[in-house]
């Protein structure tokens, strides 16, 4: 019997001419397409241009300088054991520290989930929110989907994962935050959406990271306010619109909003 698989072409003139022959064979896919780029010579090409000691100073602003390596550690063409080899014939342990570091917590992250593989959607511990997990949402809500909140930093945050398939490791706690802690929706849910979406997504690191957010992996809920947010966005979101004031008060005012069972056993 002759086979119906159709064979794809593989090889393309430039990234252009990929797209268009994609767009054909998927003419009712209408998702947006991230500027990020596949391949070997592009994750050189940013090995090449990290900043180790710029990374170490501002890796946790929007605007600092990251590496975006994720998605190629991801998708196999880096491993993390190579990648550290490469740092380690540019610079002294000292520089490569910060780095390494965060490459350590997705190791653990995949350590973790190869010790206890069927517990990677269970919850670690209990929440430390005053809340049990019967509490949470099951579902995500619509305007959450589509970024169409109404909050405008966070419509941004959703914007950018769902048009770049990325977001930078501080946003996506302040996102997976307002989803857990302000929507009460569990974390589960959270963690399947990013996995849909995030280029990079690795369901280790995605889905304890969230429970980290929750507090289900963690000692206390993870929680951010508006001074948090101008000190570490100001320059990528629109942090001064009028539909941010939820976000506009003080880590005890926020806990006491978010978590008023544990205020009043704290109380009493």
């Amino acid at each position: 019997m002759a086979s119906c698989l159709q064979t794809l072409t593989s090889q393309f003139e430039n990234r252009q001419a990929m797209i268009d022959y994609f767009s054909l064979l998927m003419p009712s896919d209408s998702a947006p397409l991230s500027e990020m780029q596949g391949g070997m010579s592009n994750a050189l090409t940013r090995i090449s241009q990290l900043n180790l000691e710029a990374y170490s100073r501002d890796r946790n602003y929007l605007t600092g300088h990251v590496s975006r390596l994720s998605p190629y550690i991801r998708h196999g063409l880096l491993s993390v054991a190579d990648l550290n080899g490469t740092l380690a014939q540019q610079y002294p342990a000292s520089v490569r520290a910060r780095f390494i570091q965060q490459l350590a917590w997705r190791d653990y992250f995949h350590q973790m989930h190869s010790a206890r593989p069927t517990q990677v959607w269970q919850d670690a511990e209990t929440y430390k929110t005053g809340f049990s997990a019967k509490d949470y949402a099951q579902a995500l809500p619509e305007d959450i989907a589509l970024g169409q909140t109404g909050i405008k930093l966070i419509d941004q945050l959703i914007d950018q994962l769902l048009t770049q398939g990325y977001l930078h490791n501080h946003a996506r706690l302040y996102l997976a935050s307002y989803v857990v802690h302000w929507r009460r929706v569990a974390w589960q849910v959270g963690a399947r959406w990013f996995l849909v979406h995030l280029l990079d997504g690795d369901i280790a690191s995605n889905n304890y990271s969230w429970q980290w957010v929750a507090s289900t992996f963690s000692a206390k809920p993870y929680i951010f306010n508006l001074d948090n947010l101008r000190r570490f966005a100001g320059e990528t979101l629109d942090c001064d619109h009028p539909t941010n004031a939820l976000f506009d008060a003080s880590y005890e005012a926020l806990a006491e909003q978010l978590f008023p069972y544990l205020t009043s056993e704290a109380n009493g």
